[in-house]
């Protein structure tokens, strides 16, 4: 299951999160970026950076609550960082206003760090490891096991405070139980889920997860009884979650002097560089203690209040915390009954690697033919070229993440345009300044492309369309114009680019068209002129003959009635005879 959600509509391909990311654990796919879960090491420090929220954290909040709601007996394991983190008077309301919010006990994860602590100061002891290396950053074992799996030998085969903790509390109060982590790492939720654990933790939640909680009940802290924790004191080991923490939890609990030279680091290229110098063999015979969040996890990844300083929680909580050890018998009751051991591993991923000639290949696919045109910018997130070509040949980046050649590219693009266009491209801003100008509108309104960069729009022609569509936020599409004074006509688009706040028109020539039409349609009327003096001539004939078939018609008429009457004069004479 993802860990860290990502949104990849949000995601505007700025490449802010493969710059930050230490180890490139995050690829570029579709020109959006993907976490790579077998190479993420959960720093957090993606979903920091993130300007566009893109990334953010998979919550466990709602599963502990149907814990809570079913009735089902649910414990809260709380990280030492809680001294800081969390607003009270007293120690004791905090394990009150928790359990308000239904869990059957509160519990400090101390109490598993004093278990670790034990372990540690018994590796000390025997010294038969050369270097030592604390286990209980899961980002920093992730960071080994993957990236320098030579390293694995020199980690202490301990398991971390939390898991330690949650075998202790299933030991305890039975298997059925669910033991809920509260802290403020990422990483927790992926060692949770660590087969090497035996499910000894259900859900983590960080602390804004339980501070929304709190809200949403309307439970205040501060107003909240005093209920002391009860169970095994941890007292020094309160100090894991600041800076040489774990160094000073084992100072003060080993009994006698060891060979080993102990210091702490903390932050993601500190924690590399060590290893770097490690593999190198610069550094043995240490106890080294290893956190990958700058200041140490009392400033963990999911910490966004930025009034907490973690240089004053570090002074609060080295001056408040006591710096005994734990009970030592009631330590080693706990540790005789469980085991605390962990076995770390090579998990380092298996990359197919390209060939020089194709590295060669890649580098000139993005304009870089020779050495020198290798900026190693770091704009794409890769150090250099080359490492960012072999990341495109294990398909984790693309050719489209070199900004400077895609700038380049574009420009010249652009230029390439504005250069052979047969159209003319004209771009104004709300005072009419010209701010570009494509080559070929010399041949047509007689300015070089110079000469109408330095000049306002309606020195060479009518500029009260491009205002309009300023002023209006209306566009113009396919408007033609006659320039006379110029002697051609224009098809004319014209639109308003908001994101620039500036008015762009291309002119396409269509004065060959106009005067092809202007003649077509003077030969439309020479036709129709000649149709109208046939048909004039026509209609003169037909009078004719009209007039002619009239007379004819009349005479016939008048001759036939003679005939007639002749006829009928004829008969009445033969019948008086």
């Amino acid at each position: 299951m993802a860990i860290i959600d990502f949104k990849a509509t949000k995601c505007k391909h700025c490449y802010k999160c493969v710059r930050n990311c230490e180890v490139k654990a995050i690829m570029i796919k579709d020109e959006r970026a993907e976490i790579m879960p077998d190479k993420c090491i959960l720093c957090g420090k993606c979903m920091q950076v993130c300007p566009q929220s893109a990334k953010t954290l998979v919550s466990d909040l709602n599963t502990v609550k149907g814990y809570i709601a079913n009735h089902i007996p649910t414990v809260v394991s709380i990280a030492p960082s809680y001294m800081g983190l969390l607003k009270y008077k007293t120690i004791g309301q905090i394990n009150a206003a928790l359990r308000k919010l239904g869990f059957t006990d509160v519990r400090e994860t101390s109490e598993g760090a004093a278990m670790v602590t034990a372990e540690y100061a018994r590796l000390l002891e025997e010294g038969e490891m050369e270097t030592i290396i604390t286990t209980c950053c899961p980002s920093v074992n992730d960071l080994i096991e993957i990236y320098y799996p030579q390293l694995v030998p020199y980690m202490a085969p301990v398991v971390s405070p939390m898991i330690a903790h949650g075998k202790m509390l299933k030991e305890e109060l039975g298997s059925n139980v669910k033991v809920v982590f509260l802290g403020p790492c990422i990483a927790k939720k992926k060692e949770a889920g660590d087969d090497r654990h035996d499910s000894c933790i259900d859900a983590v939640l960080n602390f804004n997860d339980i501070n929304r909680w709190l809200n949403e009940e309307e439970i205040t802290i501060e107003d909240c009884e005093d209920i002391p924790f009860r169970h095994l004191d941890p007292k020094v080991n309160r100090l894991y979650p600041v800076t040489n923490g774990v160094v000073n939890s084992v100072l003060a609990t080993e009994e006698k002097k060891d060979g080993y030279r102990k210091f702490y680091v903390h932050g993601a290229r500190n924690c590399i560089d060590l290893c770097e110098s490690m593999v190198r063999g610069e550094i043995k015979g240490c106890f080294i203690e290893m956190n990958m969040c700058s200041g140490g996890c009392i400033k963990g990844p999911t910490v966004e209040d930025e009034s907490i300083s973690r240089f004053k929680v570090k002074l609060d909580m080295e001056e408040t915390i006591e710096k005994d050890p734990a009970k030592k018998s009631e330590v080693e009751e706990i540790v005789n009954k469980i085991s605390f051991n962990k076995i770390f591993m090579d998990r380092s991923p298996r990359e197919p690697m390209p060939t020089e000639a194709q590295i060669q290949e890649i580098l000139k696919k993005t304009g870089k033919t020779k050495p020198e045109d290798e900026l190693n910018c770091g704009a794409c997130g890769y150090s250099t070229c080359r490492e960012k070509a072999i990341a495109v040949f294990q398909k984790k980046a693309e050719l489209g993440m070199c900004i400077p050649f895609m700038h380049e590219k574009a420009e010249s693009l652009s230029n390439l345009v504005m250069e052979t266009s047969p159209n003319i491209v004209l771009i104004v801003d709300k005072d009419m300044k010209v701010l570009e100008y494509s080559a070929v509108g010399e041949k047509y309104f007689g300015k070089t492309r110079q000469e109408a960069l330095n000049m306002y729009l309606y020195e060479f022609i009518d500029p009260s369309d491009f205002q309009w569509v300023y002023d209006s936020h209306q566009n113009i599409h396919g408007k033609k114009v006659t320039y006379s004074e110029y002697n051609f006509s224009m098809l004319q688009n014209i639109v308003y680019i908001e994101k620039e706040d500036v008015v762009l028109a291309t002119f396409i020539d269509i004065t060959k068209e106009e005067e092809l039409a202007k003649q077509e349609y003077e030969k439309k009327l020479e036709t129709i002129d000649l149709a109208q003096r046939v048909i004039h001539k026509q209609m003169m004939v037909a009078q004719e003959i009209a007039g002619l078939l009239g007379e004819t018609t009349a005479e016939t008429k008048t001759t036939l009635t003679k005939l007639c009457r002749s006829l009928l004069d004829e008969g009445s004479e033969s019948e008086v005879k």
